[in-house]
């Protein structure tokens, strides 16, 4: 469980980042966190992973606070970042090493995930191109079976074969009492594999909603022409305009870039959230 309330942070006396956000996430959730770049989303993973002390407000992660970095909490809680400093060492030998500061840790998960990236876990890692380290990483989080995985930026280095291999091993190797915090620019890497979006923009949470309630209460189109109509957004597409409107019967297909756009650009997205 992810409990922020009125959390506040800034790395400079005059610029505060973070003012009174609040922010809850329930197990069982894959959620993307998505903003333009200075929005805030790294310092966010970073206070929630107890890297980082907030300023002000309160945060309850897995019932812990992140920044006393307990024991019982830090073998719950596994960090991918954007950037990494791995040894020059064997995969072998870091899981090893490693693997037992994890309880949960999964041998056998570990082998299948090295497999289906196509990794030899005898290759040393600092040998390996910055794209099979990232998947690494990936399969050594998801090998501890963390109740939190936090992934800044995780398909950032992945070829497009890689990308798509990302998301089916995600979608395979996660438990029901995961939650998964998955910051990410490029939204359509993880368009088919989250279940909720968040949206921050200049330190301020602008959306926070279920997959499953955007496509319950707006439909995604391209159409020829915006005259006339009543579109909650619009913007200029190959063949005409990409629109967003109220769902009226039609199942469409999510466009999490488009939703995005429509709400860092000031639209009054509504849903009937129940389910938060």
């Amino acid at each position: 469980m992810i409990d922020i309330s009125n959390l506040n942070f800034s790395y400079s006396k005059k610029v505060s980042l973070f003012t009174d956000l609040n922010l809850t996430a329930k197990q069982g959730s894959i959620i993307g966190l998505l903003g333009k770049n200075g929005s805030g989303k790294s310092t966010l993973l970073k206070l929630i992973g107890g890297l980082l002390q907030p300023h002000g407000g309160s945060m309850k992660i897995l019932d812990h606070i992140p920044f006393d970095r307990k024991p019982a909490y830090l073998e719950q809680v596994y960090f991918v970042p954007e950037e990494f400093i791995l040894p020059s060492i064997s995969m072998d030998e870091y899981i090893s090493i490693c693997a037992p500061f994890y309880p949960n840790f999964d041998y056998t998960k570990m082998r299948t995930v090295l497999r289906d990236f196509e990794l030899d876990s005898k290759n040393n890692l600092n040998k390996q191109s910055y794209g099979q380290k990232k998947k690494f990483l990936i399969a050594f989080a998801l090998a501890t079976n963390c109740k939190l995985l936090i992934l800044d930026e995780p398909t950032n280095g992945l070829d497009i074969p890689s990308k798509s291999l990302f998301r089916k091993v995600m979608a395979g190797a996660l438990s029901d009492d995961q939650i998964v915090l998955i910051s990410t620019h490029q939204v359509k890497d993880i368009e088919n594999l989250i279940d909720r979006i968040v949206l921050i923009n200049n330190g301020r949470l602008l959306f926070n909603g279920s997959v499953n309630q955007v496509c319950d209460n707006l439909s995604f189109h391209t159409v020829s022409d915006v005259k006339n109509q009543d579109y909650i957004y619009h913007e200029a597409a190959p063949g005409g305009y990409r629109v967003i409107k109220e769902k009226n019967g039609m199942e469409t297909p999510l466009d999490i870039e488009l939703l995005f756009n429509a709400i860092t650009n000031g639209s009054k997205i509504e849903i009937d959230e129940t389910d938060i």
